[in-house]
């Protein structure tokens, strides 16, 4: 059986070492959950926030088969975990992600630059009450909160900044979780409004939000071009890590 482990604490040391902000987010019980097959003395765990889930410890098929229901991306500790996960989904679409080195030390000048000169009739501004249920109109936008569960906890612990044009989000970057120490930050952009300098304009506003406010902007990347943004901002890669896209319920029992 598997169950949601209260203290947390009993699980840091299957973590450690695990540079991954959504972790943090889980073990410190500002968002997601941890769950453990065994409550009193885990020696596996998943860490779940948004949807992603992080397997730590010794694999433990139990604890994968209880993938949480939707789309979920399973991110494997070791090659142990990954057999485990590729056992018990054999459908899985296995991917490639990028970490980004966490102790960035940014140029607040050129950040500034770059949040400037938006066109005539595109307006930057912060997600608010207003904004935030303007973010859930559009699929593209709805992702920018919808980790937090309720406009309530995203208005209290999450911090976005977008881009209108005409009352319309044509880009945003925002958190897509939030640890204690600082955000998880996802950038899109609508088709159309690509490749006009948005997301580096929305991008630095939001690092900037972040700075002024001693929070840490952590980037992780799902490609080469995300990777490629992320150094537009002064990030620097770190590692290529494996991940697995399981987005049905076909399961080996």
């Amino acid at each position: 059986m598997v169950y949601e482990l209260e203290d947390t604490v009993k699980v840091k040391e299957l973590f450690e070492g695990w540079e991954e902000t959504l972790i943090y987010s889980c073990l410190q019980k500002v968002m997601g959950k941890i769950y453990v097959t065994d409550p009193k003395r885990p020696v596996s765990a998943m860490a779940f926030v948004g949807c992603f889930a992080f397997y730590a410890g010794k694999p433990d098929k139990e604890l994968v088969l209880a993938k949480p229901d939707g789309f979920v991306i399973m991110t494997p500790q070791n090659e142990e975990w990954e057999a485990c996960i590729e056992a018990c989904f054999p459908d899985a679409k296995k991917i490639t992600r990028y970490a980004i080195k966490k102790d960035t030390r940014f140029d607040r000048d050129y950040l500034t630059k770059l949040t400037s000169g938006l066109p005539e009739g595109y307006v930057l501004r912060a997600i608010d009450e207003e904004v935030y249920d303007l973010c859930l109109t559009d699929p593209v936008t709805a992702d920018f909160v919808s980790s937090f569960g309720s406009k309530e906890k995203y208005l209290k612990i999450g911090r976005g900044m977008v881009i209108l044009k005409d009352g319309r989000i044509v880009s945003g970057a925002s958190s897509y979780t939030r640890y204690k120490e600082g955000i998880e930050i996802e950038i899109d952009t609508v088709t159309e409004e690509r490749r006009k300098g948005f997301a580096l304009a929305v991008g630095a506003a939001l690092i900037l939000r972040c700075l002024d406010e001693g929070l840490y902007p952590s980037w992780d990347a799902h490609d080469m071009n995300s990777v490629h943004l992320a150094e537009k901002f002064g990030y620097e890669f770190d590692h290529e890590y494996t991940a697995y896209e399981v987005s049905h319920e076909s399961r080996t029992h």
